[in-house]
């Protein structure tokens, strides 16, 4: 994943004001939730520093046994970790930003 295309980091999200409605959301609870959304993104962002760094380390090593050099996690684990949460921020933009934002 290129964090260049990203387009949101904690701080925009932080930072993002609504427009108050009538009818509107309660504000407290989005705000909360806003902030589960950046722990999240903050969280995501650290490990992609980590892994851009032990990405670096491997190429940098000679691979003499390739068993070695990988990770003690299983591939599995990391994978369905990370389909979880972008599942859970696919969900959340379809909640905050409506079906519209969905299908673009």
């Amino acid at each position: 994943m290129n964090t260049d295309k990203m387009h949101l980091d904690g701080k925009a999200i932080l930072e993002k004001e609504f427009k108050n409605a009538m009818r509107g959301y309660n504000q407290e609870e989005v705000d909360e939730f806003l902030d589960l959304i950046i722990q999240d993104y903050e969280t995501m962002s650290q490990e992609i520093e980590r892994l851009r760094q032990e990405n670096e380390k491997l190429k940098r090593s000679p691979s003499r046994d390739a068993s070695r050099t990988r990770p003690h996690q299983p591939i599995n684990q990391n994978n369905q970790v990370n389909y979880d949460v972008l599942k859970r921020l696919s969900n959340l933009e379809k909640a905050v930003f409506g079906k519209k934002y969905a299908d673009s």
